[in-house]
């Protein structure tokens, strides 16, 4: 019997991946651990070193880059067991850190998706325990206005000391604990996300099913952050293909859970946000109205809310 099947997707970082998968093994103690890797047409000999190395690890190759939730959508013909732990290859476990989590969910029979502490290479808390993004909080964080609002709830809220175990809307997916089955009921990602949102949105329909979504500080996780990004030029060298990635998620998330109207809100609110920054920055800056007028990011939000038909289309 297999207790954890656990999932990376690897993307050009060959030498974490190694690492975090060594990590894996000495964590695992009395549990008997299946794991995969789904490589994402690596260009830096990550599924070779992978093959060599690990033998018994499950590698599945792709041509191209698939995109992070339909990458872990692959393996569900064949995961096994009595959890998913869906792992990037930048995040690294303690010893006991499996463990420990996999012993909650155990004795919490009702948590469906568990997350825990990220924690940064410079031991920085990173957001862990987050809560559903609206049109109307993502413009109060955006604008600063939040401080008008402060019953609003944020998407993030790091205010708190992060030591109690609390249940929150979602947990980032770089280390993302599911029941077997939540997901025999829920299935896993959504694959019309590219990339952003998948975990946003597959714990918003584990929620709906009744699950609970449960934040665990007892097993922090190492996570580095953005080093696929980082090798890939085609996005980390042009911010606009990380910012479009990043619209088009949220906008199908917007149609999918919270309907039409909300993305028309979103979209309105959106304007109404670069206009109040473009104000605040030509306070600060008399005279320059066109450097401080972001027409590019605002034109590129508006040409993908076309284009994606207000998030009902699929553009990737």
């Amino acid at each position: 019997m297999v207790d954890v099947s656990i999932i990376f997707v690897s993307y050009n970082t060959a030498e974490m991946t190694k690492k975090a998968i060594d990590l894996v093994k000495q964590s695992k103690h009395q549990l008997n651990l299946k794991i995969f890797v789904v490589d994402n047409a690596s260009r830096d000999g990550s599924a070779e070193m992978i093959a060599q190395t690990f033998p018994d690890v499950t590698l599945i190759t792709n041509a191209i880059n698939v995109g992070f939730g339909r990458a872990n959508n692959q393996v569900l013909p064949q995961y096994r067991g009595r959890y998913v732990l869906l792992l990037n290859t930048d995040a690294f476990v303690e010893a006991d850190t499996i463990q420990k989590t996999v012993a909650f969910m155990d004795s919490h029979p009702t948590t469906g998706i568990l997350g825990v502490k990220l924690l940064g290479r410079d031991g920085v808390l990173q957001p862990s325990c987050r809560y559903f993004p609206t049109p109307f909080n993502i413009f109060l964080n955006r604008t600063g206005l939040f401080k008008l609002f402060p019953s609003t709830q944020l998407v993030d809220d790091m205010a708190w000391d992060h030591q109690s175990v609390r249940d929150c809307d979602w947990v980032p997916g770089c280390y993302y604990l599911i029941r077997k089955e939540a997901i025999d009921q829920v299935g896993l990602f959504d694959q019309r996300y590219f990339l952003y949102y998948e975990e946003v949105d597959h714990c918003y329909a584990t929620k709906q099913a009744g699950w609970q979504v449960t934040y665990f500080p007892d097993a922090p996780v190492v996570h580095i952050g953005g080093e696929s990004a980082k090798i890939d030029h085609s996005i980390s060298s042009v911010s606009r293909q990380v910012s479009a990635l990043q619209i088009e998620s949220e906008l199908l998330y917007f149609r999918k859970n919270l309907g039409l109207l909300s993305v028309c809100l979103h979209v309105l609110l959106t304007i109404i946000a670069e206009a109040i920054l473009a104000v605040k920055q030509l306070l600060k800056t008399p005279g320059q109205l066109r450097q401080v007028l972001n027409f590019k990011g605002l034109g590129l939000f508006l040409k993908l809310t076309y284009l994606s038909r207000a998030g009902s289309r699929v553009l990737r």
